[in-house]
């Protein structure tokens, strides 16, 4: 199978809502597929993120990752927020999230940032390993906080 990533733009909107409502649904999150679209159309709309897909030789979309630009401020760098990762179950094993990573990597690089950082869930262990191969290395020096300003 011919993999290839691409950014995506307005004209990828509906493969990336479908992937990224499946992503939220992975988090345990309702699937609502209108939501995912318009949060969605609105980064692409206000170039808030930057989103790369994994298609495959006939254009399906099998995957794709997103990026938040963010600062650092004690290295006086750029470094980009590596969000969201996902791979639709059926394409899992054929390399799409290692293609997907290495895309941010080389967007990264691209864009003079000093790193890449993200989170996933502690029980995400297949993603741990593929970050681990990849050369990420678990921060242990830092706490995250989260301060939830929306009440369900």
């Amino acid at each position: 199978m011919a993999l290839h990533a691409q950014r995506a733009d307005a004209s990828h909107l509906a493969q990336v809502a479908k992937l990224f409502d499946a992503y939220r649904g992975f988090y345990g999150q309702p699937t609502n597929l209108q939501q995912s679209q318009d949060f969605i159309a609105e980064r692409l709309a206000q170039n808030e993120s930057a989103i790369f897909l994994a298609l495959d030789e006939n254009a399906e979309a099998l995957g794709f990752v997103q990026l938040y630009p963010s600062f650092s401020s004690i290295d006086a760098f750029r470094t980009w927020l590596l969000s969201d990762l996902f791979t639709d179950p059926a394409a899992r094993g054929r390399g799409v999230g290692t293609l997907l990573m290495n895309t941010a990597r080389d967007f990264a690089l691209s864009t003079g940032a000093k790193g890449l950082v993200l989170e996933t869930a502690t029980d995400n262990v297949v993603a741990q390993r593929l970050y681990e191969s990849l050369g990420y290395v678990r921060d242990t020096g830092y706490y995250t906080y989260c301060l939830d300003l929306k009440t369900s």
